[in-house]
């Protein structure tokens, strides 16, 4: 195969803590050139047959400038880019699309989102990653393992990293499933737990964030399983009608899990309510019960002179038996009707 005279010596890799996390060239062929700097980006493209996958971490606004020349990216883009926050989105900017995807992650048992931005072009796939979101490290190790497929260029990248943020969809699912699982024995608990109910709540204005941030990604990757013949290859678009389907299922299991979630509290509140009204129930009984003695035994504390059998000596247990027999009734009563 022929040299690239015009392409430099590959330099070592930038730091992956600073905001140029990567920076490759590759042949059209799909094999890695090298690591590049962005001044390189230039002479590299000049070679008919490369492109150039840069990655970024919260970038400033000179460095997003600098690759608005290198690549000549549209101002739009390139504002969107420089303010996070976006809603999830496609564009197309003449023969380059501009992609915004919410991300997530777990930490600390609590979602994180967070968001990237994908310039994606003939010769050129740039991802902005912003706020929780995983490196792209190994979704590029994958299309480099892959040189076949990556040959394809830039669409590739872009169903690789697509995929890579959607399977992070999958495990945030499928702990918030167990966890929901989990939560089931203290909603049913005897005694009533305030952090269920507020873990409950949380989870539930969790996972509509979640959903929020999914369920534009199905009319995105529609779009590149139909649209943009001159960027996605007709070879991909099965790939891509494959992450349809997990978002798809995530959005699917996101929806099911939040009606859960709600039924959920539902039924916790109304639990409470019921073991209240037990408790109220059970007191207003015994309240019935010591209401008895306590007016007959007040009737004999007014210090009458004439009161029923208050000489006869048997009139003290004639009465404590009365008393004890209508305390007994009234339990028996109440026993009768589940109030004990």
């Amino acid at each position: 195969m022929t040299s690239l005279p015009l392409i430099p010596e590959p330099t070592p890799a930038p730091p992956a803590n600073g905001m140029i996390v990567n920076c490759v060239a590759y042949r059209s062929n799909g094999k890695r050139i090298g690591d590049i700097t962005l001044d390189a980006i230039s002479d590299v493209l000049q070679e008919p047959d490369t492109f150039v996958w840069v990655g970024l971490h919260e970038p400033d606004e000179a460095l997003l400038l600098k690759l608005q020349e290198e690549f000549d990216l549209h101002d739009l883009a390139i504002e969107d880019a420089q303010h996070a926050h976006q809603r999830t989105k496609i564009e197309a900017y003449g023969d380059s699309l501009f992609i915004v995807a919410q991300t997530a992650q777990l930490v600390g048992g609590n979602i994180a989102f967070g968001e990237t931005q994908i310039f994606v072009g003939r010769r050129y796939f740039v991802t902005v990653r912003h706020g929780a979101s995983l490196s792209y490290a190994p979704a590029r190790r994958s299309c480099e393992l892959t040189p076949e497929l990556l040959a394809m260029g830039p669409s590739y990248a872009l169903y690789a990293v697509l995929d890579f943020i959607v399977d992070n969809f999958l495990p945030i699912v499928r702990d918030f499933r167990e966890e929901l699982h989990e939560l089931e024995n203290d909603i049913f608990a005897e005694t009533y737990n305030r952090q269920t109910i507020k873990r409950l709540y949380d989870m539930q204005r969790e996972l509509m964030t979640l959903r929020l941030a999914v369920a534009p990604l199905q009319d995105i990757v529609a779009q590149l399983t139909r649209l943009h013949p001159h960027l996605i290859h007709d070879e991909l678009r099965a790939y891509f009608r494959d992450i349809y389907d997990h978002v798809f299922r995530v959005n699917e299991s996101t929806s099911a899990m939040r009606e859960m979630l709600g039924a959920a509290i539902s039924v916790n509140l109304s639990l409470v309510t019921f073991g209240q009204n037990e408790v109220m129930k059970k007191l207003a009984g015994w309240a019935a019960m010591l209401a008895a003695p306590t007016l007959i035994t007040s009737w004999y504390g007014m210090n009458f002179t004439h009161m029923p059998e208050l000489n006869q000596p048997w009139a003290y247990p004639a009465i404590t038996c009365v008393v004890a027999c209508i305390v007994g009734g009234i339990f028996i009563a109440l026993k009768k009707n589940r109030w004990f």
